[in-house]
């Protein structure tokens, strides 16, 4: 994988898993290991060339690796984009949670100071 930046390898995984074709590769290669573009094609209703655009994608984004033996490249999934993107999910949520949080006890001291004859509306 040639990004070096957290968010941008955060971006080129959520970008590759956003096509369902693309999901249903990677979770292809996950549960029967090591594919073929043909064999994975076999099991789609798309061309092989479409399949070896489409895990052009997945390596591009580090989701799979392949190997060459002869002709054939075989393709096998790498997860550990996967976690990074997962760890960015985690810190981007958490650091969400926090704001919420700082939001919420800021309106409550606020509310708080305006006393109880201003509060309830109109």
């Amino acid at each position: 994988m040639a990004h070096h930046d957290p968010d941008a390898r955060a971006g080129a995984v959520f970008d590759a898993l956003a096509d369902s074709t693309r999901r249903a590769l990677l979770r292809d290669v996950v549960a029967r290991g090591p594919r073929t573009a043909t064999e994975l094609a076999a099991g789609l209703p798309i061309s092989r060339q479409a399949v070896a655009k489409h895990l052009a994608v997945l390596r591009e984004a580090g989701l799979v690796e392949h190997e060459r033996a002869g002709r054939e490249a075989r393709f096998s999934a790498t997860l550990a984009p996967l976690a990074e993107a997962e760890g960015w999910l985690r810190a981007t949520g958490a650091s969400w949670d926090d704001r919420l949080a700082r939001l919420e006890r800021h309106a409550h001291s606020r509310a708080g100071r305006r006393g109880p004859e201003t509060q309830g509306g109109p």
